[in-house]
């Protein structure tokens, strides 16, 4: 093995080291971190992180993994729709507030409805591209239920855009993934996207 192909884990930085690096943050900008406002402000600060970048802990497919073999024999398209997620892109670390709608055509296994919404949840709460995130969704779906198609489609407004930059407000990013059936076979697609409202 070459050291080319060798990549090492990044050494993990402490809390105290995290918090100081709010301190120097802080001080940068013009700010004085001792004054009182601020006191607490770098723990607020890494807390909140903490919960807005919670899906690293996360295995998306392991939360797929608990399905179901006794539904009558039911073929038909499942779909979650109007799934509210909030994620981090991971260019400028500002909010992508959005809605996901996810379906998937089972093959043998279906899977509990809530576990859609916790693999979006756990693919969001990660420092994000949106088309990143799309593909990450509809590829733990594809990977742990192996079903005849997945449909993912985002739609999210990005702080990035709305609150720095070009300044525009309410334009949403739309983005979508499509494997087997609904790549295949535009009657899936067409009612995939009917169903949804689109």
């Amino acid at each position: 093995m070459s050291a080319e192909t060798i990549q090492l884990k990044p050494k993990q930085a402490s809390r105290e080291e995290a918090e100081e690096a709010v301190r120097t943050l802080l001080s940068y900008y013009g700010e004085n971190p001792e004054r009182e406002g601020l006191l607490d402000t770098p723990r607020r600060f890494v807390d909140a992180y903490e919960e807005f970048l919670s899906g690293y802990a996360d295995d998306p497919v392991s939360i797929l993994s608990r399905t179901f073999e006794e539904v009558e024999g039911y073929k038909d398209i499942v779909v979650m729709r109007g799934i509210r997620f909030e994620s981090h892109c991971e260019h400028h670390i500002q909010p992508m507030i959005g809605i996901a709608h996810v379906a998937y055509l089972p093959g043998a296994r279906v899977v509990g409805i809530s576990k859609l919404a916790r693999v979006v949840d756990a693919f969001a709460r990660r420092l994000q591209s949106q088309e990143t995130l799309t593909n990450q969704i509809a590829g733990a779906i594809e990977a742990a239920l192996q079903p005849r198609g997945v449909a993912v489609l985002l739609e999210a407004e990005h702080q990035c855009i709305s609150t720095r930059g070009i300044h525009k407000t309410d334009v949403a990013c739309i983005t979508q993934a499509m494997t087997g059936a609904f790549e295949t076979d535009p009657k899936a697609e067409e009612r995939f996207m009917r169903l949804i409202g689109k």
